[in-house]
């Protein structure tokens, strides 16, 4: 190495420079002078001083060394840096993560294993469209990963199971120095035996062979709110898979089930409704299904096949305003297929009479 080489003026700080400052001067020139981003002829060169001089001033010991000695000589032989090469492998789309990378500039113990979130999981629900009108409640049973109650996730039989990886040193970390014609160079990976968790388990869990998690079946009650309609995703919060800490959510996709009577068209429900042909002509009333059972509707004289007839109120509630629909009835005249002798009397008569008062409005017609 160069005898006057100053690390202080390559990262551009000052000697009392804090750690921060120099992880995000790092991170700025590095950036700047990745050979994978910079094609200059000297990029590569000013990037590895980069790399040297972040590894250096970062290590409270390689530093007060440097500070009292300087660069010359072979006062520092394992100043290689970081080897850089590891993840420039990895630059996909220039994504580096240099907050990992000074997380092995600053002596960190590996990376402590994170809380992980669960699996979202999906439940499809069938509903009668009378849970869709005015809501239910239904209980459900959802086979789902939880976290092992015996271990607490660890995986490991005991607390004195989960001991320091020796591999390395509990680091998460191994380190391997090699000498080239341009330097030292460290290449340091993840340690394959603890994963990079710094620990690593003697005994495993009798309960869930070290998985830290286990296969269980839990009930759980779905609210399903008025006015749901076919497809409605409802979200329930942590009730998904909670294998190590942090739970999933569970998603109710609800599917409606065809009714024998109504047909649903948004929030208005419609049904076909025979009327006694006698009422039709005559007028009165008769009874119709509802959602909610039965209901009195009022026919009046003269009625016609196929005339609607609207119950307000009597449909179901829209799922966000909570307006509600109608129900519409459409009637059809049923004709007797068998008559008595009396009724049929009656209807000859009353022919003879429809008869008779058609041919006078027919000769006031046409003279």
């Amino acid at each position: 190495m160069a005898k006057d080489k100053d690390y202080y003026k390559i990262l551009g700080v000052s000697k009392n420079v804090s750690k921060e400052e120099i992880k995000a001067a790092y991170k700025k020139l590095a950036k700047q002078y990745h050979p994978d981003l910079n094609k200059s002829a000297d990029a590569a060169e000013k990037f590895k001083e980069i790399n040297e001089a972040a590894a250096v001033l970062s290590d409270d010991s390689k530093k007060a060394q440097y500070d009292k000695f300087g660069a010359a000589g072979e006062q520092f032989s394992g100043f290689g840096g970081f080897d850089y090469s590891d993840f420039m492998s990895d630059i996909g789309g220039f994504g580096f993560d240099f907050d990992n990378i000074f997380d092995t500039f600053f002596g960190g113990q590996g990376r402590a294993r994170r809380r992980q979130r669960g699996a979202d999981l999906r439940y499809d629900m069938e509903i009668e469209l009378e849970d869709a009108a005015f809501g239910a409640s239904k209980t459900i049973s959802i086979p789902r990963l939880e976290e092992c109650g015996k271990c607490n996730g660890s995986g490991a039989e005991s607390k004195s199971d989960i001991i320091g990886c020796p591999d390395c040193d509990g680091k998460g970390v191994q380190t391997r120095t090699q000498r080239t014609p341009f330097g030292l160079f460290s290449t340091t990976t993840t340690c394959r035996k603890c994963k990079g968790q710094g620990k690593y388990v003697k005994n495993l869990c009798s309960e869930c062979d070290g998985k830290g998690a286990v296969r269980k079946t839990r009930k759980i009650e779905i609210k399903i709110p008025e006015g749901s309609v076919d497809g409605t995703n409802l979200r329930i919060q942590g009730e998904g898979e909670a294998a190590h800490g942090v739970p999933g959510d569970l998603y109710i996709v609800v599917h409606v089930r065809s009714h024998s009577i109504f047909e649903r068209q948004g929030s208005n429900i419609y049904v076909k409704v025979p009327v006694p042909f006698t009422t039709a002509a005559l007028g009165g009333e008769i009874e119709v299904p509802t959602l909610s059972g039965k209901a009195s509707l009022k026919i009046p004289a003269g009625t016609q096949s196929s005339t609607v007839f609207r119950m307000k109120g009597l449909g179901i509630p829209d799922l966000h305003s909570h307006h509600k629909g109608d129900e519409h009835i459409e009637v059809y005249i049923v004709v007797p297929e068998k008559l008595t002798a009396k009724q049929k009397k009656l209807l000859e008569d009353f022919e003879k009479e429809e008869k008779s008062s058609k041919r006078g409005m027919f000769k006031g017609m046409f003279g």
